[in-house]
């Protein structure tokens, strides 16, 4: 028995067999994409507005919404944004105003914490984000500055989901005015957003 602080033994391989041809490795970037017919037919399936309604067919609100729904949108109206934009809280915690997500968000609708400190919320000694009204006061403040930067509410949400940078940067690039225009350049899940 080998002591326990021995290094492990070497294999060593026979002297006839062939020592066996090292992996190369690949750097992402050198990965293959798809052919652009295959992603672009998966982003067809993906976006599909028939196949997400087939997927959510009778599939019940979240359980919490009902309760949360007046508030919400009291709080959405207060701000100038339309209370139809509270739903944005089932993509974003399917109404768990204590979800958190592994990046560091938190809250109904996912507020990272930079963007919470810049919106009022304190993450101390109480984190604000996850009070539900707050959070959502924060939110409806957000969108409203992004609708006023982008001029509509598809690029406002856009922004929210991917990042003012991302999509301003796309905007200038492209010269385009509105989320048609560069929906292809954004990332899938902000498409579907």
């Amino acid at each position: 028995i080998p002591h326990p602080t021995a290094p492990p033994p070497r294999l060593i391989p026979h002297p006839k067999e062939p020592k066996p041809a090292p992996v190369p490795k690949t750097a992402p970037s050198a990965r293959k994409k798809p052919e652009p017919a295959v992603a672009s037919a998966r982003n067809r399936y993906v976006e599909s507005k028939q196949h997400w309604l087939e997927k959510l067919a009778g599939r019940p609100a979240p359980a919490r919404a009902a309760a949360l729904l007046p508030d919400l949108k009291r709080t959405f109206r207060a701000e100038g944004v339309p209370p139809e934009l509270v739903w944005q809280a089932e993509a974003e915690s399917t109404f768990n105003p204590a979800a958190r997500s592994p990046a560091g968000a938190a809250g109904l609708y996912q507020f990272m914490p930079a963007t919470a400190l810049q919106f009022g919320l304190r993450l101390s000694p109480q984190d604000d984000r996850l009070d539900a009204l707050k959070n959502a006061r924060a939110a409806a403040k957000y969108l409203k500055l992004l609708h006023g930067r982008f001029g509509n509410w598809p690029l406002a949400l856009a922004a929210y989901n991917c990042g003012q940078g991302r999509v301003a940067g796309v905007l200038n690039k492209t010269g385009g005015k509105t989320f048609d225009d560069v929906h292809d350049l954004l990332p899938a899940e902000t498409r579907m957003y």
